[in-house]
């Protein structure tokens, strides 16, 4: 169970109780994300993410803010989306009110220092590098970027080295004031609670001084394409690493679950189509996967994996195989019934935590306004059938749709042809 109250000034407060939790978190998040900037100022809204531990009025330091929590042993941290950026504490639920102290504290009266911003503009830059050090993360980026190409939704969450270094100390404080609003913002308290009543009191009582403004609207995310795409990075690396697929479904197409369940099928399980073929019988990849995702107005279905330098069109043309032979043919009864299984046993295994949780209900608030418990998900999944699946690959596995986006050690631009051809 989960009870949500709407305040006058549009703030949005849910509880969600947890009788078998000994821990409690309060989670604070903010509908804003990458998807809302400009090119001038991107990445500026995980900037301020980093920029929020680093001072209030009442906490003059990052140390004054960490250390109370680190003393009760606390879990805290910020997590910054295309669509929203969350904060969040967990305690022991007889510490809640220090976390919501601290988490509305750090939400609200940020000081934004300038001496703490230059150096944290240098932290973001290695955060910035560390994932280009990573072909199993930047490959990822790189998947945005043969999407959605020179628009919000194609850029790097954190930004570019040099549209970091630009942001302004004002720039932040005119993007806080208008995107951390009361209407703008959810504050969910999941877990241990002795008093529900009690807790939406103090939320009222520390959230008092949130104010409301305008806030900046995203653009629309542009989707054109009539033809294959395929973007090549070169980079030493002893593995290729890409990512194939598709342009899907958003949160609100109606064959939204079918697309959740097709991807569970082809590569969300050991025991999934592409893990059995490109690993256990091909011996092409020791990590190969298959996911899903849906925004409020984008979507898509991608297989990743890293395979020889050697074996990258073998392993492409598998999966491509795979994707033709799931939009020909109707899968079993059996196959559908076990990737139900799957997600639903999944879902439980994840929220058993408060954070988890919190994270849940919070998230389908922000990005939906519409929250259904795992019951009511359950029960959409239960309702796709075996033709849904069919009519659902059919759709989204056209060759129109398809992308590629791939690191590794490719001086021949002629490669980027072969690829397109397969």
């Amino acid at each position: 169970m989960f009870h949500k109250i709407v305040l006058k000034n549009g703030l949005r407060i849910i509880t969600v109780p947890q009788k078998s939790s000994q821990a409690v978190t309060v989670l604070v998040m903010a509908a804003t994300g990458s998807k809302y900037e400009k090119k001038e100022i991107s990445g500026i809204s995980h900037l301020l993410e980093h920029m929020l531990f680093k001072g209030t009025k009442k906490r003059p330091d990052k140390i004054a803010i960490s250390e109370p929590l680190d003393r009760v042993g606390g879990d805290y941290n910020a997590f910054t989306g295309e669509e929203q950026t969350i904060y969040f504490a967990k305690v022991d639920f007889r510490h809640f009110e220090l976390a919501l102290d601290i988490i509305s504290d750090i939400y609200l009266h940020s000081q934004l220092d300038q001496k703490e911003l230059k150096k944290e503009k240098k932290v973001v830059i290695e955060e910035i590098n560390m994932y280009h050090d990573q072909p199993t993360a930047y490959v990822q980026s790189l998947w945005s970027k043969v999407l959605y190409g020179d628009q919000p939704a194609g850029w790097d969450i954190a930004g570019t080295k040099k549209s970091v270094m630009r942001i302004s100390r004002q720039q932040l404080i005119d993007y806080m004031k208008t995107q951390y609003s009361a209407s703008n913002t959810v504050v969910c308290v999941a877990g241990e609670m002795n008093s529900e009543k009690e807790i939406i009191e103090k939320i009222k009582d520390y959230f008092s001084g949130i104010k409301n403004r305008k806030t900046i609207k995203k653009p629309a995310v542009i989707e054109k394409q009539k033809k294959p795409k395929c973007l090549v990075k070169e980079k030493k690396t002893d593995q290729t690493h890409f990512c194939l697929g598709v342009r899907g479904y958003n949160l609100f197409h109606s064959q939204r679950y079918s697309q959740e369940l097709l991807g569970l099928i082809l590569g969300g399980m050991m025991s999934s189509r592409l893990f059995i073929k490109i690993r256990e019988e091909l011996g092409l990849a020791y990590y190969v996967k298959t996911s899903v995702s849906s925004d409020p107005d984008t979507g898509f279905l991608v297989t990743q994996a890293g395979v020889d330098n050697g074996k990258v069109k073998k392993a492409i043309s598998a999966i491509l195989e795979e994707y033709k032979n799931i939009s020909q043919k109707k899968i079993s009864l059996k196959e559908l019934e076990k990737a139900k299984d799957h997600f639903k046993g999944k879902m439980s295994l994840s929220l058993e935590t408060s954070d988890a949780k919190a994270i849940f209900y919070g998230t389908q608030e922000i990005l939906e306004k519409n929250i259904l418990t795992p019951k009511q998900i359950y029960a959409k999944i239960d309702k796709v059938s075996v033709d849904d699946i069919l009519r659902t690959a059919k759709d989204i596995f056209k060759p129109e749709k398809l992308n590629l986006a791939l690191i590794g050690p490719f001086k021949d631009k002629s490669e980027f042809q072969r690829l397109l051809k397969i």
